[in-house]
């Protein structure tokens, strides 16, 4: 009897670094959210566009937040991190 193989993936960690400044951050539908505006200690931070509606702020907990430096970006909010882009998850 042959047995298919089965794939197993890792589970991958997202890692955010001072290399993912100046990316423009999206969510999973590929509206624009923000841009990374800094990386600090292990966080990046993301200068929300000012277009961006409240639910999603609400969402990612930045709804009550007053930084002048950028909303933090959490590394389990993102699904994908590109040249230019992070993607988030679905379910933000």
């Amino acid at each position: 009897m042959l047995v298919p193989p089965v794939a197993t993936t890792a589970m991958s960690t997202i890692q955010l670094t001072d290399d993912d400044v100046g990316k423009t951050v999206v969510t999973s539908t590929g509206d624009e959210v923000g841009i990374v505006s800094g990386y600090r200690y292990g966080t990046a931070y993301v200068d929300p566009d000012p277009g961006l509606k409240t639910t999603v702020m609400t969402t990612l907990g930045w709804d009550d937040i007053d930084d002048d430096d950028g909303y933090p970006l959490q590394a389990d909010t993102v699904d994908t991190i590109t040249e230019d882009q992070i993607r988030l998850s679905s379910g933000v």
